[in-house]
């Protein structure tokens, strides 16, 4: 019995040995040692003769780049007095301690703000760039070297939007950076930043580019290289090399959950950076155009929906009142395609652009209105800080559009004073498609498919007209933007285009 197991044992692994390496496993003849015998042969099922892409290099040495670039690395110090920031009293409890012992003037004894940050040097006479959060409103800046010389440094311009700020220290030959080409830069490459992580100066990380224009919330300027560089507080203002010992950022922020380093980091590109460099040298401001338009992104259901060929260029949501947009004719619905030539693939290409005029320039754009392409000439003028007004929604009876799954009712003249709206209608409830594309109640109802409605039987009456997919101009939060609602069939128990909603946003 036992010798019929192992011998159907034996006749299996020959049969397995057989398929799997393509040879049959032979016994050891008398006299022929068994490791001969057994030997399988070099083709295997595993081998190819196909050729290889050469992804396999040996790694690179990063000393000799950080011995060449590191002495143009600095750590920035600053001081601050502890109660600038705010309110005194809440934010500083330690003073009312103090009174009550006795103390006439407890803002003494308040200890200073501290804080830390790294930069690097542009010029040989000692100009430096930073982190503007570190630097704005220091009463105190010390730069160090890494040969430990310090400096006091004065503060040359900040301009809190980009994070960026440049010092001055009274020092002549010193070690400065060499300036890459942002837009060479790709995926996979591999990427050093040198900072003061903790206080801990000169410290070396290293890491790939993990995408390239990446758009950030409240970073409507500057696009930015995403790295899994490990970056925490401290490597602010540092500058991001490649392997040619070039700066092609400066290490800007993180996304965490915790505060530290969680994989992911950001850098400003360097060309951002150096324009906004010479304004802050040339007159301690920054100075950006501005047209008057919110854009969003046009994805495949607004690119069908308004006749383009694919999913591109950038969506205007809406037009300023008074702004250079509404003065040479930019209407919401608008999709711009070019400005001076340069193509828009997506929306945050805008408001970078036109930041990047001088106001009083004319820019010409190239737009999507109506199925076909027209082109407008506008000069921009400078931005302002001035946002609009917010104000709750009121609830009042309604009147439902089932076809999308909304109801609607009526403004009153005071509400839309108050919510600044040229529109006449607030969504009271969804469902279905307009719930699952992103329509919410309390939005206002502007147009749909680009035509402007002012009660629910005119949105009836363009639903219907409309093809598969209905372009919603809403108001939310005094912003405006389109969302595409699906009308194919199912598309009332399937979502479909539900992140429109919730695009980026970008106001120039």
């Amino acid at each position: 019995m036992g010798g019929c197991l192992a011998s159907s044992y034996s006749a299996a692994v020959l049969v397995g040995a057989t398929a799997l390496f393509g040879c049959s496993p032979r016994f050891p003849q008398p006299g022929e040692p068994v490791a001969a015998a057994n030997a399988i042969p070099v083709r295997t099922a595993y081998a190819s003769t196909a050729p290889r892409p050469a992804y396999r290099r040996e790694l690179p040495d990063f000393a000799a780049l950080v011995a060449s670039c590191g002495p143009s690395v600095v750590n920035v110090t600053v001081v601050k007095q502890s109660g600038d920031d705010g309110d005194h009293e809440q934010r500083n409890p330690i003073r009312e301690f103090l009174r009550r012992f006795g103390m006439d003037d407890p803002d003494a004894a308040l200890a200073l703000a501290r804080g830390q940050a790294s930069g690097f040097i542009v010029s040989e006479d000692g100009y430096i760039i930073t982190s503007a959060h570190v630097a704005r409103a220091a009463t105190i800046v010390t730069v160090k070297l890494t040969d430990r010389r310090e400096f006091p440094a004065r503060v040359v311009g900040a301009d809190s939007v980009s994070d960026i700020a440049v010092l001055k220290i009274d020092a002549t030959r010193l070690p400065v950076v060499r300036f890459g080409d942002p837009s060479r830069v790709e995926p996979g490459q591999w990427v050093v930043a040198i900072g003061s992580p903790f206080g801990f100066e000169n410290s070396v990380t290293v890491g790939v580019v993990s995408g390239i224009a990446r758009a950030l919330p409240d970073s409507d300027y500057s696009s930015f290289i995403q790295t899994d560089v490990a970056l925490n507080p401290g490597n602010s203002g540092g500058p991001l090399f490649n392997l040619d010992g070039e700066v092609i950022g400066i290490n800007s922020q993180i996304i965490s959950r915790n505060g530290g380093y969680m994989g992911m980091s950001f850098a400003t590109p360097i060309d951002v950076v150096r324009e906004i460099e010479k304004q802050l040298i040339a007159s301690g401001r920054i100075v950006r155009g501005r047209l008057g338009v919110a854009t969003q992104e046009v994805n495949a259901q607004l690119a069908e929906s308004f006749g383009l060929d694919r999913a591109r260029g950038a969506l205007v949501s809406a037009v300023e009142h008074g702004s250079p947009a509404e003065k040479y004719g930019i209407k919401a619905g608008d999709v711009i395609l070019q400005i001076d030539r340069v193509p828009i693939e997506r929306s945050g290409q805008v408001p970078r652009i036109i930041a990047s005029l001088r106001p009083g320039t004319t820019t010409h754009l190239t737009v999507w209105r109506g199925r076909s392409s027209r082109e407008i000439a506008a000069v921009v003028d400078e931005v302002s800080d001035e946002g609009p007004a917010q104000t709750p929604p009121i609830s009042k009876r309604d009147e439902p559009i089932a076809s999308v799954g909304l109801a609607v009712r009526a403004l009153t003249p005071e509400e839309r004073k108050a919510f600044e709206t040229t529109g006449s209608l607030m969504v009271t409830r969804t469902s279905g498609a307009a719930a699952l594309a992103g329509i919410e109640e309390g939005d206002l109802l502007l147009a749909v498919n680009g035509t402007s409605v002012e009660s629910a039987r005119e949105v009836r009456t363009t639903v219907a007209e409309g093809g598969n997919v209905v372009a919603f101009l809403i108001q939310r939060d005094g912003e405006q933007l389109f969302v595409p609602v699906p009308l194919t069939p199912g598309a009332n128990t399937r979502g479909a285009g539900g992140d429109a909603a919730a695009g980026n946003q970008a106001a120039d």
